[in-house]
């Protein structure tokens, strides 16, 4: 079953909102890669030295912190140390000094992990891996972009920031653990911190010099409302039920592969909703290169799409693109100790398209026709696959993946003369690129798919001026009746159109009592609590409102955005039925604003001209090709 984010844009044909009549399809996602520094794949062949060699140890089964490695006194045992330099330089086609380099920072690592570990056990202070932001001034001055840290783990998070605050000169940031930004207010070991747990530290300002104070306090202000104004604008949207002006106010709607709406537990289509609208506004903040706040938006859709049901994210593949997009953003913030993440990440995103769109992805060739479109998707995987691999030290598993990539690239990559030839059809470049690859290069065919297709979509449209005209009928009759606008536009929904089924639903609603709000909560949850907290309210405000509303994060949300995040002396909840004017205008600007990152185009995300992809295959591929011909050139000396 495929997923779609429908965006009405009314019955009328409007310059503004006609627009909105295309699809959210599968999380539209778009991957950035900067190659431009050699740090990146200077960090990629060291730590692939280091798995190699640390693999030829264990084989081996040499432990370089024992004697005769290793004295009484800690120093190096260096006539042992040369010999198996020795040894190993052929077996990996290095030099002597550069493998006896690489054995020396791996004594001397695993010396500092047992002291690390000892200390632990007798004082229970941990050591913590943190992995510095590229441009913290003291990484950059030490040349090292992680760092090492004690502390104990029965600790609130916040004391630790305040120490790396503190000693690298950081004034507003993050800390990810495993993909999940840690609670500043929880204990470290409730939020699984373990000794040896690398964290990430994720900057969200960092004032450079003191003329941009005041740039970088805004920065911070932006970074923090742009993640509340999302939540709060995707939740407005997901309350929308269409029976508005679309004019003015348009909604999003979950549908299937062919715009057809589907029926999902109202609760759970709101989740859903603001999962994938959090994940269309990290996606456009990764296309202006904005890695660290799309990370952040990135991980909110990743907790959002944690509230859907298992059912319903083992169904779609919007939740395995979003992996994807995870782990290519830790790939181009050079996070290089999140990549174990990453390999868990990239799992559960093949798993997932497998699952979708069947082994041999004859689900979605059933459904759609073809598969040259989505195999983007694939080509994304296999090369993060073959990127771990080969920092793992696993240059043949690495090479089987760039293979399979490679040869999907040879496919997918377009033909200038074709595509030419399709837009002197009058047809656009992102039609002529997508049909090319669905029909396989074959031009007329692909002129044939994209008629077809625009054909459907004038249909879509059709069809859904009609419903709503119905619709907008069946409400009038109802409301006539007595019944609210609302009540009767959800018991149409529930009759599916039949107005007389729809009185039915309503008259049966008439005899249960309704819910008051005296029957809402006194006490605030601690899940409810860590949303606000999360969204970066303080915590004693995020409280206040909470209990002001009853618990409801929502209305408690809604009640910190009108203002500034402060609940004010005697302040009454905002009203679910019936907001204020200044609410519902606000209300309009934030939808106006989610609404502009979200892509008018429901195959955005499979548009890709492959040219950052094409980088990364290119300095895989070299490394590779390195290590292949010292490997023939050791075979060569060898006989």
């Amino acid at each position: 079953m495929l997923f779609k984010l429908i965006f009405e844009g009314g019955v009328a044909l409007t310059t503004k909102l006609e627009g909105f009549n295309s699809r959210y399809s599968r999380n539209c996602h778009v991957f950035i890669i900067l190659l431009t520094d050699a740090k990146l794949p200077r960090m990629m062949a060291d730590q692939n030295i280091a798995a190699k060699l640390k693999n030829l140890l264990k084989q081996d089964k040499i432990q370089l912190w024992k004697p005769p490695y290793t004295d009484d006194t800690e120093q190096p045992g260096q006539q042992q140390l040369q010999v198996l330099a020795e040894q190993y330089a052929p077996l990996l086609g290095l030099p002597v000094s550069e493998v006896g380099g690489a054995l020396e920072s791996i004594r001397l690592q695993a010396l500092k992990r047992g002291k690390r570990n000892q200390t632990f056990r007798e004082t229970n202070v941990a050591t913590l891996e943190l992995l510095l932001p590229r441009d913290c001034k003291k990484a950059s001055a030490s040349g090292k972009s992680k760092s090492f840290m004690e502390t104990k783990l029965d600790v609130p998070a916040q004391e630790l920031m305040d120490r790396i605050a503190e000693e690298f000169d950081l004034k507003t940031f993050k800390l990810i653990l495993n993909g999940k930004t840690l609670n500043a207010a929880q204990h470290l070991d409730q939020q699984d911190v373990k000794n040896h747990s690398k964290i990430m530290v994720l900057k969200v300002s960092d004032a450079e010099f003191v003329q941009q104070a005041s740039e970088e306090a805004d920065k911070v202000k932006n970074q923090n409302e742009s993640l509340q104004r999302t939540h709060r604008g995707f939740q407005i949207l997901s309350e929308r039920d269409g029976t508005d002006d679309l004019h003015t106010t348009p909604f999003l709607e979950v549908a299937d592969q062919k715009g057809n709406p589907l029926k999902i537990p109202h609760k759970e289509k709101k989740a859903l909703i603001v999962a994938m609208g959090f994940h269309e506004k990290g996606r456009a903040l990764m296309k202006r290169k904005c890695h660290d706040d799309a990370l952040c938006h990135l991980l909110q859709a990743d907790h959002h799409f944690s509230q859907c049901g298992s059912t319903l994210l083992g169904s779609v593949d919007n939740y395995g693109v979003l992996q994807l997009d995870i782990v290519w953003c830790y790939q181009a913030l050079e996070a290089l100790s999140c990549l174990d993440d990453g390999r868990a990440r990239l799992l559960r995103a093949e798993d997932c398209f497998l699952r979708c769109y069947g082994e041999q992805q004859q689900r979605l060739l059933m459904i759609k026709g073809n598969t040259g479109r989505e195999e983007a998707l694939f080509l994304r995987l296999y090369l993060l696959q073959s990127l771990l691999s080969f920092v793992e030290g696993n240059d043949l598993q690495a090479q089987e993946l760039l293979t399979k990539v490679e040869s999907l690239y040879g496919r997918l990559c377009p033909d200038s003369d074709k595509m030419t030839e399709l837009m002197l059809l009058g047809f656009s470049e992102r039609e002529a690129r997508l049909s090319l690859r669905a029909c396989q290069g074959d031009v007329h065919e692909a002129a044939m798919l994209i008629s077809n297709q625009r054909q459907e979509r004038e249909e879509l449209k059709h069809r859904e001026r009609q419903k709503r005209k119905n619709m907008m009928a069946g409400i009038s009759v109802l409301t006539e009746a007595g019944y609210s606008k609302k009540d009767a536009a959800r018991a149409l929904q529930q009759a599916n159109g039949n107005v007389d089924k729809a009185f039915e639903i309503l008259l049966e609603a008439s005899q249960a009592s309704p819910k008051s709000n005296t029957d809402r909560e006194e006490t605030v949850s601690p899940e409810s609590l860590e949303q606000l907290l999360y969204l970066g309210f303080e915590g004693t405000e995020a409280e206040m409102a909470l209990v002001l509303t009853g618990g409801d994060v929502q209305l408690a949300t809604q009640l910190l955005l009108d203002n500034q995040g402060v609940v004010p002396a005697g302040a009454t909840p905002p009203s679910e039925e019936e907001p204020s004017t200044s609410s519902s205008s606000a209300d309009s600007e934030l939808v106006n604003e989610v609404l502009e990152d979200i892509s008018r185009h429901e195959d955005d995300y499979l548009d890709l001209t492959l040219e950052e992809e094409s980088r990364l295959i290119a300095t895989i591929k070299n490394y590779l090709s390195r290590e292949s011909s010292q490997s023939v050139s050791r075979e060569s000396l060898g006989t």
